[in-house]
């Protein structure tokens, strides 16, 4: 982001860098959670967590270099990302729905 004023620009810099930084941990943090997780809810959550900050990075970095067409990947991304959280999840299903059903038929 140019303003014309270099103080400013300066100012700009160092907080998207600060936001950046912050959102990195943010990533790793869902990383571990989604590896980690007890369940797989939690897990489905994390992964849906992570694609969200990734785009808000990607944002940014379109903000910082003034680059257009990175609003543009930020947008497919989205769509990618809930793509990905609707397939874990009915995969999820599925597999509940199976567990539930072999322990309904396994007890009789």
């Amino acid at each position: 982001m140019k303003t014309g004023i270099p103080t400013l620009d300066q100012a700009y810099e160092i907080l998207f860098m600060a936001v950046l930084l912050v959102l990195a941990i943010m990533v790793i943090l869902c990383l571990v959670r989604a590896i980690k997780g007890p369940r797989v809810a939690d897990r489905i959550v994390a992964t849906n967590m992570m694609g969200t900050i990734v785009m808000v990075i990607i944002a940014i970095f379109a903000i910082m270099l003034d680059e257009g067409y990175l609003v543009d990947i930020c947008i497919i991304y989205a769509m990618i990302s809930f793509l990905a959280v609707i397939v874990l999840t009915k995969v999820y299903m599925g597999v509940y729905r199976e567990k539930k059903g072999e322990g309904e038929n396994g007890s009789n």
